[in-house]
């Protein structure tokens, strides 16, 4: 199966259910189930502003469903959208992965790569 990391506290936010739509500035032609991944790396500002302290790093989370992809032309679009994936800026990209059947599992530790990976 393949798995798409990502730092925390994004991939706590999408676990929670309080982010459904990642945002990427790569298109993808892959649909399904897939890990997801908490990367080593943390967005400290974020996790301040979230109030998170101690999130699994370097680890496989959870699962998620890829069911499509919104293309947002601008930053007036992304905005309409702003309470699922959570960002006030397009230099994220502009490529929304939404997500569905989002589930935790026990943290596995995992080495992460970019882009979706194949988890073996």
């Amino acid at each position: 199966m393949k798995a798409l990391s990502l730092k925390q506290p994004w991939a706590e936010l999408i676990l929670q259910g309080k982010k459904t739509i990642e945002i990427r500035k790569w298109n993808t032609k892959f649909r399904g189930k897939f890990y997801i991944h908490a990367s080593g790396n943390t967005d400290d500002k974020q996790m301040k502003i979230y109030k998170f302290k101690d999130l699994p790093k370097k680890s496989l989370v959870g699962t998620a469903e890829l069911i499509d992809i919104i293309i947002y032309k601008n930053k007036k679009e992304l905005l309409k959208d702003k309470n699922k994936h959570l960002s006030s800026t397009i230099e994220w990209g502009k490529y929304g992965f939404i997500l569905d059947k989002i589930k935790r599992i026990k943290p596995v530790p995992y080495k992460g790569q970019l882009n979706f990976f194949e988890v073996k």
